[in-house]
């Protein structure tokens, strides 16, 4: 399950490692800055409940949307005292799990709007569709998840290193030039028809959207 759930989420356009234990989990969490984490209650070694109290212990707040058994109420109840955001019961849509995923990451923290705007540029996650003025941008789903790593951050400079990790997963190989060729990709859709220079080099160091049109 764990395997359909990771080529679901990468077929959407979003970045997603997987592993089968809570020790795992824990490890990777605290190394890598995730905007969700989904948890199985059914884990070998520490079991999710766990995982999850052990996160929250060891101060690590990324949203957890945590996956129980259809009849498991106790566990519902045990993951939510013990830290978890939402819970879906097995079994579900994929659906609704990228629905509940983008509204997990829409709370707390800095603020997260269901669609984002800047540097002349609209942008909404649900419907994946983005927007220069009146005109619909088409994106690839690579595409569509670096722009919007820019659109939550606009007016920051991002290192590529940061971008690899928001938008490739560990098990992407070839990183040495994909940041650098993407945002080629995203200049030649999004600014150069336009007009526009949306999209900065930080010199030896990565890219920034500006956070006002340009």
């Amino acid at each position: 399950m764990g395997a359909l759930i990771r080529r679901g989420l990468r077929e959407e356009g979003a970045a997603a490692d997987l592993v089968g234990r809570g020790e795992d989990a824990l490890w990777m969490a605290a190394a890598t800055e995730y905007d969700a984490v989904v948890l199985d209650v059914m884990l070998p070694g520490i079991d999710g409940l766990e995982t999850c109290e052990r996160l929250r212990a060891s101060g690590i707040w990324t949203p957890v949307l945590l996956l129980t058994a259809r009849d498991a109420v106790e566990d519902r109840i045990s993951g939510l005292d013990r830290g978890a955001d939402d819970y879906l019961t097995k079994p579900f849509s994929f659906g609704e799990l990228v629905a509940r995923l983008r509204a997990l990451t829409r709370r707390g923290g800095a603020p997260r709007p269901a669609v984002l705007e800047a540097a002349g540029l609209r942008l909404d996650p649900a419907t994946r569709r983005v927007w220069r003025g009146e005109t619909e941008i088409e994106l690839s789903p690579r595409e569509f998840a670096l722009l919007e790593a820019f659109m939550r951050r606009p007016g920051e400079a991002l290192s590529r290193l940061h971008l690899l990790e928001r938008v490739w997963d560990y098990g992407y190989e070839n990183r040495s030039n994909v940041i650098d060729v993407y945002v080629r990709y995203l200049r030649e859709k999004v600014d150069r028809p336009f007009g526009a220079a949306s999209i900065e080099t930080v010199r030896g160091y990565g890219y920034r959207l500006r956070a006002e049109d340009a």
